[in-house]
């Protein structure tokens, strides 16, 4: 069968209905989820967990500042507690739809589904939309099995870290970088100079470190994929369905699609359908997914992200 719920259904061995437990929306204090019935009929349930969008483990703010939607983490961690004492919810199928987004927070995401996996004894379904590259495709690999929509782009399994050197552009305009330290490296990716050779070497040290991490993900959870093209489908490469399916990233090209879907949301969230998306956009990949005026107080972060525009 083609179809998610067809996948579901066989792991539950009869007929159910999907949970959802709703969209990222913006929090107006703390607001208890709510299971609310979509489509379909039947006692056991499918819960779908969202994954959308740039995944994150801090707070989004939007409306300057006056509204704020939790974090990726924060969202998936709370809808697997509350269906963690629900014994009717007897498979997942986590809907990605996901550029990647931080390392750790990609990280956090995975693990918290591969714990709800293995104390629940539930089988997991990754049904990948528009986009699920990098961390996305990372949180994918929780799954058993992970169908992608045919016209579905993954792979982008690498690490990125983009840091800007603005010593040219300063030393035009007559400014001058007068920064005092103790420690040979402690301005390491300092906006305002340079980085030496021997700081490339450090954080490229990281960034393999975190890439053999990432690939250890992939081999662990997808037993299938062409080992000896190992290097190859994980230099950063992106992929369309059919060739992440001859590959071995994934097992099967289908659609989602569902008898009944009953969801989880907060009390101001709405959600139609099984299709309605997390925060009503597809995931963006052609634009800074970062907040520019977090940059100044975060720093440099090491992503699973796929951005085209930030590794040039």
């Amino acid at each position: 069968m083609r179809r998610v719920l067809g996948l579901c259904a066989l792991a539950l061995g009869t007929s159910g209905c999907f949970v959802s437990l709703g969209s990222l929306g913006a929090l107006r204090g703390e607001r208890p989820l709510r299971e609310t019935t979509l489509e379909g009929e039947g006692r056991a349930k499918i819960l779908l967990v969202d994954v959308s969008n740039v995944i994150t483990d801090l707070p989004t703010k939007h409306a300057f500042g006056l509204l704020e939607e939790e974090s990726t983490v924060a969202r998936v961690h709370a809808e697997l507690k509350k269906a963690a004492d629900d014994e009717r919810v007897k498979a997942i199928v986590l809907r990605v739809n996901s550029p990647g987004g931080g390392v750790t927070a990609s990280d956090d995401v995975y693990g918290e589904i591969v714990r709800f996996k293995n104390e629940r004894k539930v089988p997991v379904v990754a049904a990948l939309g528009d986009v699920a590259a990098s961390g996305g495709y990372y949180v994918a690999c929780a799954a058993d099995r992970i169908v992608a929509h045919p016209t579905t782009v993954t792979g982008s399994i690498g690490v990125i870290m983009t840091s800007l050197n603005l010593e040219g552009l300063l030393a035009k305009v007559g400014v001058r970088n007068q920064t005092f330290k103790a420690g040979e490296h402690k301005d390491i990716l300092s906006p305002l100079r340079g980085a030496t050779a021997e700081e490339r070497r450090i954080i490229q040290s990281i960034l393999d470190d975190l890439h053999a991490r990432f690939v250890s993900v992939v081999r662990e959870g997808r037993p299938k994929l062409d080992v000896s093209r190992l290097a190859e489908l994980t230099d950063g490469r992106i992929l369309d369905a059919r060739q992440a399916l001859a590959a071995g990233l994934i097992d099967q090209i289908g659609d989602l699609h569902a008898a009944r879907v009953v969801a989880y949301r907060r009390p101001d969230e709405t959600r139609e359908n099984i299709y309605s998306a997390a925060r009503g956009a597809p995931a963006q990949v052609n634009v800074l997914p970062v907040d520019l005026g977090a940059l100044a107080t975060s720093g440099p972060r090491f992503m699973y992200l796929w951005a085209p525009g930030l590794g040039e």
